[in-house]
């Protein structure tokens, strides 16, 4: 089994996007800004939510693929990048669980900060490695994915009606703006900040500091 560090490289733009809306949201509960229910730093030196995961991660193996993208026995870092995702159902938070896009058995460090998984039998192309959010992009080719992409990696449903198991109304926010298209084409730029709230309260835009080297 492969047991590889948590890698310090610097992200790269994957591309440019095209945002429908250019105006930030302005979301408020009487008068007020929402802040988000952020937890505990995680090993990754970013919150993780204090709250049930989403839903449930994928069984994936060595050589599956999906989308194109497969799985393979070790991490490929060409094209190298960390986008952040943030989830609300019904003004809750939920989990980003770890070990998406990666193969069990896993080689799970447990540090003061928490559990972070370093090794696995395979690795997607996109996957995460702690319950914190961030969706690691390490690829053999330099190109742009999509969240749709990570969460069919999940084997999780998004639409405009669905995340994972919530159902509701979906409201996506890049960059702390409103993305009016369909939220499995938002894309997974370098440092990307993507929230995802279903159904109501919308929650303000979160925004997290990504540490050097993510």
């Amino acid at each position: 089994m492969r047991r590889p560090h948590i890698r310090m490289a610097v992200g790269i733009a994957a591309g440019i996007a095209a945002f429908a809306a250019t105006t930030v949201l302005a979301l408020t509960r009487n008068g007020v800004a929402m802040p988000a229910a952020a937890g505990p730093l995680g090993p990754e030196q970013v919150p993780i939510p204090a709250a049930a995961p989403l839903g449930r991660v994928r069984l994936v193996a060595r050589g599956r693929r999906i989308d194109g993208i497969t799985c393979q026995t070790s991490e490929q870092v060409l094209f190298h990048i960390h986008a952040h995702l943030t989830v609300f159902v019904g003004g809750g938070p939920r989990q980003v669980p770890a070990g998406i896009g990666l193969g069990a058995p896993y080689d799970v460090l447990r540090t003061r900060s928490g559990a972070f998984v370093a090794g696995a039998t395979c690795f997607m192309w996109l996957h995460t490695h702690a319950a914190d959010g961030i969706i690691h992009t390490e690829s053999p080719i330099d190109r742009t994915y999509t969240l749709g992409e990570f969460f069919d990696i999940w084997g999780q449903r998004l639409d405009r009606d669905h995340v994972g198991p919530a159902r509701g109304t979906v409201t996506a926010l890049v960059n702390g703006r409103v993305f009016t298209g369909d939220p499995r084409r938002i894309p997974l730029l370098a440092h990307a900040q993507i929230q995802l709230d279903v159904g109501r309260p919308v929650i303000a835009a979160e925004h997290i500091a990504f540490p050097k080297g993510l």
